[in-house]
């Protein structure tokens, strides 16, 4: 980028008879666009484009994971070594799991006992219409 951005000026230059370029031969004003294709084969050839691609693209992926993992609640700067350091964050976690199934799993149980007992259709009524049905006083002619 840097060779046609300098093979531009210079051409300019030298079209409007401008400095010291105006002097310059052809040949010279146009040397970095040479210099430009010989620089884009020399990085195809050797993969430099294609390392700095696969660079980019890593570095995209780590954003999206580090991203992510601050979404979570998670800091992705967290290296655990130390095995003690391990073991206290794994049980702190469990324990705070066990805590929210715990609530989770009262709050199933209150459910559950809310219809099972203070339900209209609880098992023990019967289920044929007008069995249970209190008599009604017969209307007045």
């Amino acid at each position: 980028m840097v060779f046609i951005v300098l093979g531009v000026l210079l051409l300019g230059m030298k079209v409007a008879e401008f400095g010291p370029v105006a002097a310059w031969s052809w040949w010279l004003v146009l040397l970095p666009f040479g210099c430009a294709v010989i620089w884009w084969w020399w990085a195809d050839s050797t993969g430099y484009t294609k390392r700095r691609e696969m660079d980019k693209m890593q570095e995209r992926k780590d954003a999206r994971r580090v991203k992510a993992m601050e979404a979570l609640g998670i800091d992705p700067r967290l290296k655990i070594k130390d095995t003690k350091k391990a073991e206290r964050f794994r049980k702190s976690r469990d324990f705070q799991v066990s805590r929210i199934e715990g609530k989770r799993e009262e709050v199933r149980r209150r459910q559950k006992e809310i219809v099972t007992h203070g339900s209209r259709f609880d098992s023990s009524m019967d289920t044929h219409p007008g069995d249970n049905m209190p008599d009604l006083p017969k209307p007045k002619r």
